[in-house]
């Protein structure tokens, strides 16, 4: 039986550290235990929110209701051949440690998203990607418990709908399902995906040949532009990179010829919304308890108790200001709950 806690304080469950609480609280360990719980809960009527590690979470205040923080685990081969392997993996399972470990056991094609925190069963849901890989690129298929039907189903790459740091858990099916494993179909050889950013130059200048070594420079890069959430609470990029029609994006290069981008499908281009923001004069900006982190004006950190009122009302501020200057409309990474 799950145990269930009352009033539990998220402080230490959130990565932005704000101090809320949730009504009912419970991390069941097993499929069976999942199901259970939310049959029986299934009977209040009482806001439902899954939670992983809650990197990607900006709570503005106390949650009334049910938050599940399924902690289930485990890593499995599920078929291998010459060239591929395909491999399940728990929703409860620290992402990083889950890159490290298949780059360790040859498994390859996940390098390029190393050192990105939370849990492997959040990965699906924004579609997380760095330096030129996705998420989807690599997914099999995702296992979850479908709080409609009440069973488990799979849902194979192409149900999942998969779009720029998005899928069909944050839009058409947002709140229907309960991810318990993630599968992966991996390569056997290596095939280094280099051509984003400065990856190639730092990989060339490292003498680097394998995948471990790029996942190495590829931590490197990351600890050294970002903040530990440990030391400076944050949830990493705070809103998405902008992708803009092409006619907009001639416009703005009139006035801003030195505008980086990134061509995109279906005739747009991708805007680095750090450019953008650090352009409108946010970057290393900090007000009260809340700012920009110096080296990555993307991330918005919480410097000593902020609340998540004040951090959402400094992020709509760059958000107004980019908008201004721009006409551009900056769309969150981070979930708003409160």
């Amino acid at each position: 039986m799950t145990l269930m806690k009352h009033n539990l304080t998220l402080k230490d469950r959130n990565s932005f550290g704000t101090d809320v609480r949730a009504s009912l609280f419970a991390a069941p360990q097993s499929t069976e235990e999942l199901s259970r719980l939310l049959d029986e809960y299934d009977t209040q009527n009482l806001p439902l929110m899954i939670v992983g590690e809650g990197n990607n979470i900006l709570f503005t205040a106390d949650f009334e209701g049910l938050i599940v923080n399924p902690q289930i685990k485990g890593v499995e081969v599920i078929e291998e051949d010459d060239t591929v392997v395909v491999v399940r993996v728990g929703a409860a399972e620290n992402w990083d440690q889950w890159v490290e470990r298949a780059t360790q056991s040859g498994w390859f094609g996940l390098e390029n998203l190393s050192f990105i925190p939370g849990s492997v069963g959040a990965a699906p849901v924004q579609n997380i990607g760095a330096y030129g890989v996705e998420l989807k690129d690599f997914l099999a298929w995702v296992d979850a418990w479908d709080i409609q039907q009440k069973r488990m189903i799979r849902l194979h790459r192409t149900a999942c709908k998969f779009s720029y740091r998005s899928s069909i858990f944050k839009t058409d099916a947002i709140g229907r399902y309960v991810i318990t494993h993630v599968a992966f179909q991996l390569n056997k050889e290596p095939h280094l995906k280099l051509d984003y950013g400065p990856v190639k130059e730092i990989f060339s200048k490292a003498s680097g040949s394998s995948p471990m070594d790029l996942r190495n420079i590829i931590t490197s890069i990351r600890k050294k532009k970002l903040p530990d959430p440990k030391v400076h609470a944050n949830a990493g990029s705070f809103f998405k990179n902008p992708l803009v029609d092409m006619t907009q994006f001639k416009c703005i290069r009139v006035d801003y010829p030195d505008i980086p981008s990134f061509r995109d499908i279906d005739n747009q281009v991708k805007i680095p919304a750090a450019w953008l923001i650090e352009k409108t004069g946010w970057k290393g900006k900090r007000q009260g308890n809340t700012g920009t982190w110096p080296l990555q004006p993307l991330v918005i950190v919480n410097y000593n108790n902020a609340s998540g009122q004040e951090i959402l009302n400094f992020s709509e501020q760059i958000r107004e200001d980019v908008e201004k200057m721009f006409g551009i409309h900056l769309e969150r990474e981070v979930q708003v709950v409160g």
